[in-house]
């Protein structure tokens, strides 16, 4: 059995230990230049020998702040959303705030019940990576003066502030540099119409074959994690080589992953055989078995970007709704060039 609870050390016991009144304690660790230097110093022994942590967020609440920033992603086992988060983390941390970040996991009920707790907690404001709709639950949030900013994503209505990524060009990118290096059959794997990300991505890269004069057939997939890939590579390892694609451009590095190990698995070689290129060139494409090519998205920055944007809406709620469109830049690894 576990000995008796500890106490927490709250604001009336630094009271008694200093000899002074609650409000003065207050005073001294809130507005220090109403109180005297002597009274400041004997708080802050008191403060120093109980051991007293204050609580923020309860002085927050009582001026109507939450000092919260709520974050939806949509799947953040893929490692694209985990730097998109650590970096909306940076930018909150040095405005004084938190961010309370929630997983859609490609699911559109729950990302409806995170913009619910969003305005039950009374957040600040709100970074939303859409997986689906997002327009009901967005106007509620709006509609209790909670702002709003898109990551990853444009409103097309013109609406909402946005942190986003040239996902056209990315994938134009991506297939520009596959038919330089001589390839001819290519596949775009984990094509999603739910997501309009990868729906640009796709269209990007069919322009490109386009114009070269080629098709690009596409694979649906009801998710693109590492699972997925290693299910498909599995399948065209198991292929006639002669009906193989001889390059595969995946929406997501997280899919490029497992693809590329059941390829190798499978006794294809990469890329002399099939080139695959990747998307959002996250930590583990340098560090993969098959160094992967992929075209970059600042995540990171992206998130530190949104948050920015938010910030600003926070503080005026007529400020200009920006539109932040990041450009592109394919890295270039021995998945594509050997």
């Amino acid at each position: 059995m576990g000995g008796p609870a500890l106490k927490r050390v709250g604001i009336r016991d630094v009271a008694e230990h200093a000899g002074v009144s609650i409000a003065s304690v207050s005073n001294a660790l809130n507005r220090p230049e109403q109180v005297s230097e002597t009274l400041r110093q004997r708080v802050r022994a008191s403060v120093d020998t109980l051991g007293y942590a204050p609580m923020p967020a309860a002085r927050q609440l009582r001026q109507g702040r939450s000092g919260l920033i709520g974050m939806t992603v949509i799947n953040i086992a893929n490692p694209f959303f985990g730097a998109l988060i650590a970096g909306a983390e940076d930018a909150a941390s040095d405005a004084g705030m938190r961010v309370l970040a929630a997983n859609s996991d490609d699911d559109a009920a729950q990302e409806r019940d995170h913009l619910g707790l969003f305005e039950s907690v009374q957040v600040e404001g709100a970074l939303v990576a859409p997986f689906s709709d997002t327009h009901t639950p967005v106007s509620r949030l709006r509609g209790r003066g909670i702002p709003v900013v898109l990551v990853d994503a444009i409103d097309d209505a013109g609406e909402l502030a946005s942190a986003s990524f040239d996902n056209v060009a990315g994938g134009r990118l991506a297939a520009e540099h596959l038919l330089a290096t001589g390839r001819r059959r290519v596949l775009f794997l984990g094509e999603r119409d739910e997501l309009a990300q990868v729906r640009d991505r796709r269209a990007g890269a069919r322009e490109a074959l386009a114009a070269a004069g080629l098709d690009m057939p596409g694979e649906r997939l009801a998710r693109t994690d590492p699972a997925s890939g290693l299910e498909f590579g599995a399948r065209i390892a198991a292929a006639d080589p002669a009906d193989r694609p001889d390059a595969i451009i995946c929406s997501n590095d997280h899919l490029a992953m497992g693809l590329v190990r059941a390829l190798v698995d499978g006794g294809v070689r990469v890329p002399d055989d099939i080139a695959v290129v990747g998307y959002d060139d996250t930590q583990l494409a340098e560090v993969a078995a098959v160094p992967l090519t992929s075209v970059r998205q600042p995540a990171a920055e992206m998130g530190r970007r949104a948050v920015e944007l938010l910030l600003a809406r926070i503080r005026s709620p007529r400020a200009p709704r920006q539109t932040v469109v990041f450009a592109p830049r394919l890295t270039v690894r021995a998945s594509t060039v050997g």
